[in-house]
């Protein structure tokens, strides 16, 4: 597994963490790579913790299990850092990149001792700005790849642009908001 980036995605029933660790999933897949993307979660509801993962892998991937020891953590929900252990098994040569108007500094006192890297970026101000409404699973996902470098940043919008265009086909006027968004979240985190 030496080839192979595992990720962890922390969020809350309806944000999307789900759905983000799925179309990296399949990103990944259409640029030639080896993908898991799937969710960890019971009977909970709109706003009840969940996790996502993803491995990626440029050989084939024959762990099917849940991620203990991820290469980054990606938490949607900052209010999680409070009551989950988000940086358990996270390696220091990773990073943990948090959804929070918050800096470095105010966050990083409630990751539990984890002295690796740490990405902040405002994904509520990013997708509100770019969708007029708070949808911070677009933004934290090109945070994620742009944070983890799993591929280069034109093939990720080229196939966002793909993958947006079957997911919304029938509502074609939200393409752009979510393209702008992942673009503004490139910059955000100097990608």
């Amino acid at each position: 597994m030496d080839n192979t980036l595992e990720i962890r995605w922390h969020g809350r029933g309806g944000q999307g963490a789900k759905t983000a660790a799925l179309l990296l999933a399949d990103v990944a897949f259409k640029t030639g790579q080896y993908v898991q993307g799937f969710p960890e979660y019971g009977p909970e509801r709109m706003g009840a913790p969940i996790t996502a993962f993803n491995r990626i892998s440029k050989d084939p991937i024959r762990v099917h299990s849940n991620i203990y020891y991820p290469d980054y953590v990606v938490v949607v929900d900052e209010t999680l850092l409070h009551g989950v252990h988000v940086t358990d098994g996270l390696k220091d040569e990773g990073a943990i990149i948090v959804n929070t108007s918050k800096t470095e500094e105010e966050i990083r006192p409630l990751l539990k001792g984890y002295t690796g890297r740490v990405v902040v970026i405002d994904a509520r101000d990013i997708s509100e700005k770019a969708l007029g409404k708070n949808f911070p699973n677009t933004p934290m996902l090109a945070a994620a790849v742009a944070v983890s470098g799993v591929m280069p940043k034109d093939d990720f919008i080229a196939n966002m642009r793909e993958s947006f265009g079957h997911k919304f086909a029938k509502k074609p006027e939200v393409i752009d908001g979510n393209m702008k968004a992942l673009e503004d979240a490139f910059k955000a985190v100097g990608a």
